[in-house]
């Protein structure tokens, strides 16, 4: 009989939507799988060496590919909302990474959990959307969908004009005793695609979706935290993160307390387009549990989890 349960640490993993869907990439199914196989086998890495995986995966590529078919298809069938097009990749992206973790190998044990994230209505976020999304539309067609579909739509550097949403915080997981049930039979979960799908707390108890993205590396931190996980991966580009980045002076580091990484988040060390976020996130986690979080690259995800490569954020 095999051994389930708590016995083995629990690690989130948290990978951008790029890791399946890069911009040189000509965005077919069968290209998708091939990079789904090269996460896959970071993944399968982890669960040899005794871990629990829960993967949270990013969808920015693939939600715009899905809101393109959206726009494409307009004369013909209606046009879906944003949640619904974050729960349609999340189900598409869980499906091509457990194909690929099944050919890494046929004794693991997966999962995929269609996941709604609470966020609140009265968030901040809502009131100054700035997420752009989707294709880039001409002034005739962004008027129109102004004026039927009630987008906000900005114009973007002569390129076009686009759909922006907003970017609330995560703050529940309606659905975490599935995803909890799952973590502890299962060698890895998939969950939290895309961030979430959005949704809020309507009055008269109703809960509806909601037009907006939420970043996949608080979601992450979130069911972490949530689920008592040992460590917080998260994935990016480089394998460590770097004061001064691109500077002559540009210093890579090894660990960081979360008063030095507070610091440097307000020195501007880390900007909000690319590193902040995920100093965030990992600052998020590290504060609520007491456990390290590592930003690194998937090559060292192996020595990312067992402290040997990386940059830590720890208490």
């Amino acid at each position: 009989m095999r051994q389930f349960g708590s016995g083995r640490p629990l690690v989130v993993v948290a990978f951008g939507g790029n890791a399946l869907l890069q911009p040189q990439d000509d965005g077919s199914f069968s290209q998708q799988l091939k990079r789904a196989e090269q996460a896959a086998k970071a993944l399968h890495s982890l669960a040899r060496r005794g871990f629990r995986v829960l993967c949270v995966h990013g969808n920015g590529p693939q939600v715009g590919q899905e809101l393109i078919r959206n726009e494409e298809a307009s004369t013909k069938l209606p046009i879906a909302p944003l949640d619904a097009c974050v729960a349609s990749t999340q189900g598409t992206m869980g499906y091509l990474l457990e194909l690929a973790l099944y050919n890494q190998s046929h004794a693991l044990r997966i999962g995929t959990v269609l996941t709604l994230v609470e966020v609140d209505a009265k968030d901040p976020a809502f009131a100054k959307s700035t997420k752009p999304v989707g294709p880039f539309f001409a002034a005739h067609r962004a008027s129109e969908l102004k004026r039927k579909q009630k987008w906000q739509m900005v114009e973007d550097s002569g390129r076009g004009w686009r759909k922006v949403v907003a970017s609330p915080m995560p703050i529940g997981i309606l659905n975490v005793e599935a995803i909890d049930a799952m973590v502890s039979r299962m060698d890895v979960v998939i969950a939290g695609g895309g961030g979430g799908v959005p949704v809020v707390h309507a009055p008269g108890g109703r809960t509806v979706g909601v037009e907006a993205v939420i970043d996949k590396d608080r979601t992450a931190a979130l069911l972490g935290q949530v689920l008592g996980a040992a460590a917080l991966l998260i994935v990016t580009a480089v394998d460590r993160v770097s004061l001064d980045f691109g500077k002559p002076t540009e210093r890579r580091l090894e660990q960081m307390t979360i008063a030095q990484a507070e610091q440097y988040l307000a020195e501007g060390q880390f900007p909000a387009g690319s590193m902040g976020p995920k100093v965030q996130a990992a600052l998020q986690f590290a504060h609520a549990t007491g456990h390290p979080a590592i930003i690194g690259d998937v090559a060292h995800l192996g020595r990312m989890a067992s402290g040997r490569s990386g940059t830590r954020i720890v208490p």
